[in-house]
Formats: structure tokens, C-alpha cells, sequence
């Protein structure tokens, strides 16, 4: 794993796409808690402060202390801590006059006949906020900036390709 900052207490790790943040129902399936409990076996606690989708690339922080991990859990939890993920779309998301950015609101709840995938649910979904700004569309993609403002599983999949989002499926 390449480490792009370490200090005594935290790390930021570059996680590579098609790795697991942590390990699913199988305990020795490879994972960035993994292979970083195997370099800092001394490190206490739950180590990985959040998660990124097995196919999604990206920093993740990692506590070296269960205090540490509190901390920065609190951080994220108070949205102390912003996150941006950079995405090509499958579309071309029209902008309005000079407008390149946009809000989607849509109430995310596991799809009960497709688990785990999300769906819109606006009876029984949980509040999923996203804030967005187009960096450049071409004539068949866009790449945009997402912004989660809640962390439900699968938002921003949801969020872009959703009729009532942007309507355009994330590409990578």
C-alpha cells in the first residue's frame, strides 16, 4: 500500500481499486486492515476510520490508537471531515446558464429484492444528501466532483445514474 502521509498517530493510505478497506465474512481475504495490521501489529483498535467501495480508489485514514480512531470517527460524524470523489459519468449533465453545480436529495433503503444495491424510497429511505460541480463535459461523458454530504452505501452510484439525479450511471 503506498502511504501518502504517516505520523504517531494516523496514516493516509492510497487504496487501490479492487481491494476490500476491510475484510468481508472472510477474515484472511486480503484487505488495507489487513496488510496494515500485519505492518503495525502494535496499533490498537479498529485502525480504519471509514470505507471505500471495493472498486473505488482513494485515501482512506487510519488510526493508529483507539482514541485516535474515536477522534477522527467524531470528525467524520459531525462532518468535520469533507470528503470529494472525482467520477466519470456516463452522460453529458447539461448545465444551467453558468450553473456547474447542483444538490441531489434523494432517501436511499436497501433494495429488498437485490441486496446489497440501493434504491430510492421516499416512504421508507434514509436521508442521502449530495452536492456536485461538473469539471468539464465531453460530447458523450462528463467527469464531475462529488460531494456527499450523508454516507449511505452506494450513494453516489444511486445519486448519478437514478432518473431523478443526474441521470447519467458512473462510468469510473
Amino acid at each position: 500500500l503506498e502511504i501518502v502521509y504517516e505520523d504517531k498517530w494516523l496514516l493516509v493510505v492510497n487504496k487501490p481499486a479492487g481491494m476490500l478497506s476491510v475484510p468481508g465474512k472472510v477474515e484472511d481475504m486480503d484487505s488495507v486492515y489487513r496488510r496494515l495490521k500485519e505492518k503495525y501489529p502494535d496499533a490498537t483498535g479498529p485502525m480504519i476510520v471509514h470505507r471505500l467501495d471495493m472498486a473505488t480508489s482513494g485515501l482512506l485514514l487510519v488510526a493508529k490508537t483507539k482514541e485516535v480512531h474515536r477522534h477522527l470517527q467524531s470528525q467524520f460524524e459531525n462532518r468535520k471531515i469533507k470528503k470529494r470523489y472525482i467520477a466519470l459519468l456516463n452522460g453529458v449533465i447539461q448545465e444551467t446558464g453558468n450553473q456547474r453545480m447542483g444538490r441531489i436529495s434523494l432517501p436511499l433503503c436497501p433494495n429488498p429484492l437485490d441486496r446489497p444495491r440501493q434504491m430510492v424510497d421516499k416512504a421508507y429511505g434514509k436521508e442521502a444528501i449530495t452536492e456536485y460541480q461538473i469539471i468539464e463535459n465531453s460530447k458523450e461523458y462528463t467527469r464531475i466532483a462529488f460531494y456527499p454530504l450523508t454516507g449511505r452505501t452506494h450513494q453516489l452510484r444511486v445519486h448519478a445514474a437514478h432518473p431523478e439525479g443526474l441521470n447519467c450511471p458512473i462510468l469510473g
